[in-house]
């Protein structure tokens, strides 16, 4: 019985044993099978590849290398802006420039940024007051929301808006700017923005500091690339560019960072981060980057930008003279000036100068004490003192001092038609009645209808859209014919006064219009579209 007990035990631990010695074995055979595959399957692949002696490629742990641009570009990331801007099509005027003369001034002078010149009136139901878009840069100077940019890139703008590069909180946003002033003289402007928060301004620098070899960083939107920063070195200081006549309160650096179309209105900053000029220019013979870069200096800048934010304008001051330009110390020499001074060209008839007894040929020397050499230092004393003052200028005549009292005026009025500082004014009213939306709407009569050659009896005539109102942001023209609003029959201006009542903000306000369609053919001549929005808050249109 023991025997037995004992013989089973031994047989089943010698079971076990072999078991085991079983499981090993199989293990043991499955992974030199495997291994063989993959090794043979490497092999193959040795065999196989393009560069068989090649190690694959590694990326390395990120490790940002900071260096001074990097910081540069950190910093005024957050007070650099892009600006887009509508601009509707201006009927042509006899104020425009001709062909020759616009094409003299853009061969040599090439702006980054311009809407393009109105092509007149348009036919009925065409195109007309279709938007033009356009693009540009500006910097942040207070915390308010006040930027500056160029005055060529909002000029003639019917809306203007403004994308923040730092605005990460709201993504795409583009928020609505008001125009607060601008200088055509200088080609600056500021508007302002209401982002709801404190900006972050750029640091102001002295553009008098900067010297030549500088380095220069240029921050914009090149083309529409936004957040582009280019780097380079100051090329020259007191640059003036000639764009059809000389300009002594344009004075550029000259840089060779590049600069494209979008950069217009942004920063040129030194080594420190700071303005040192606003990119306004370039020259250029393919209208892209070429080395020749030109940022309006800071000082300007700044002085512009205070007069704008105190009184919305620019004033300079003037004598009401006309001088040559360029004059060689020879030419002043024979009119008895050896130290310099201006001579005088023409005197404007009613003029301060003329008033106080000033002639042609005159030379002026002094003014206030301070000695004249030169036409810039003429223009820089006038301009800055204020307007209705009286100041004592001596003058060289027949070789004999003598000393006039002048009472400066302002440049503008006297200058103002000459200069391009005045703008004309639309002679034309808008026949119609203002209703919400911004669109001004008539009545149609029976001989319009007839003229149209407009099949319904209903609707109403779109007579004018205000820029930026939310009707232009539905896409409604001038000369649409609105049938409906919300799958209601507008007959008459009563209907939309009727429906305007029933609106309230936050609504979603559907148009039915008709649109003259030029390429429909005699049978067809009208298109039916649809347009739709929610309705803004009260204060963008008109009520």
């Amino acid at each position: 019985m023991e025997r037995n007990t004992i013989g089973r035990f031994l047989g089943n631990v010698g079971e076990r044993k072999l078991l085991s010695l079983t499981l090993v074995l199989f293990t043991l055979a499955i992974g030199i099978i495997i291994g063989t595959t993959i090794s043979t399957k490497v092999d193959a692949a040795r065999e196989g590849a393009v560069a068989p002696d090649a190690k694959p490629l590694s990326i390395p742990a990120a490790v940002p290398l900071e260096n001074e641009f990097t910081k540069i570009a950190k910093q005024v990331r957050p007070s650099v802006v892009n600006i887009q801007v509508e601009a509707l099509p201006r009927p042509q005027t006899s104020q425009r420039r001709s062909p020759q003369e616009r094409n003299r001034a853009d061969d040599f002078f090439r702006r980054f940024f311009g809407l393009p010149e109105g092509q007149g009136e348009l036919p009925f139901g065409d195109e007309r007051g279709r938007r033009r878009p356009g693009e540009g840069s500006g910097v942040i100077v207070d915390p308010n929301g006040y930027i500056i940019t160029n005055y060529h890139v909002i000029q003639d703008a019917d809306r203007i808006r403004v994308r923040l590069f730092d605005d990460t909180r709201n993504g795409e946003r583009l928020y609505e700017a008001k125009l607060i002033g601008s200088d055509p003289e200088t080609d600056l402007a500021v508007i302002k923005i209401d982002a709801k928060k404190a900006l972050v301004p750029a640091n102001i620098g002295n553009a008098d500091a900067v010297n030549v070899g500088d380095w220069a960083i240029a921050v914009g939107s090149p083309f529409g690339f936004r957040e582009s920063v280019t780097v380079g070195i100051v090329s020259a200081k007191g640059r003036e560019v000639q764009e059809g006549r000389p300009n002594s309160f344009k004075k550029f650096i000259q840089t060779d960072a590049a600069i494209n179309p979008g950069n217009s209105g942004g920063p040129l900053l030194n080594i420190r981060g700071e303005v040192i000029g606003i990119n306004t220019a370039i020259v250029s013979r393919s209208g892209g980057y070429e080395g020749l870069g030109f940022a309006l200096a800071s000082n300007i800048a700044v002085d512009v930008y205070n007069q704008i934010i105190q009184g919305g304008k620019v004033t300079r001051g003037s004598i009401g003279i006309n001088f040559q330009q360029e004059q060689e110390p020879a030419l002043l020499r024979a009119y008895g000036a050896n130290d310099g001074g201006v001579l005088v060209g023409r005197v404007v008839a009613g003029g301060p100068a003329e008033k106080a007894g000033m002639k042609g040929e005159d030379v002026i020397v002094e003014i206030s004490g301070k000695p004249v050499r030169s036409g810039d230092e003429l223009i820089s004393i006038v301009a800055a003192t204020p307007i209705g003052s009286t100041v004592p200028i001596v003058v060289l005549r027949d070789g004999q001092r003598q000393t006039l009292q002048v009472r400066i005026a302002d440049r503008a009025e006297l200058f103002g038609d000459e200069l391009g500082l005045t703008r004309p004014q639309d002679s034309g009213e808008i026949q119609g009645t203002e209703v919400m939306f911004g669109i001004a709407v008539s009545n149609l009569t029976k001989a319009q209808r007839d003229q149209l050659e407009f099949p319904g009896s209903d609707g109403v005539l779109v007579t004018e859209v205000e820029p930026a109102s939310f009707a232009a942001d539905m896409g409604i023209l001038p000369n649409d014919i609105i049938v409906s609003i919300n799958r209601k029959t507008v007959s008459s201006l009563d209907d939309i006064r009727s429906l305007q009542n029933s609106l309230k903000p936050g609504d979603d306000v559907a148009f039915k219009i008709m649109r003259r369609n030029p390429a429909g053919g005699s049978d067809n001549p009208w298109s039916t579209l649809y347009v739709a929005g929610v309705l803004p808050e009260a204060g963008r249109d008109r009520l």
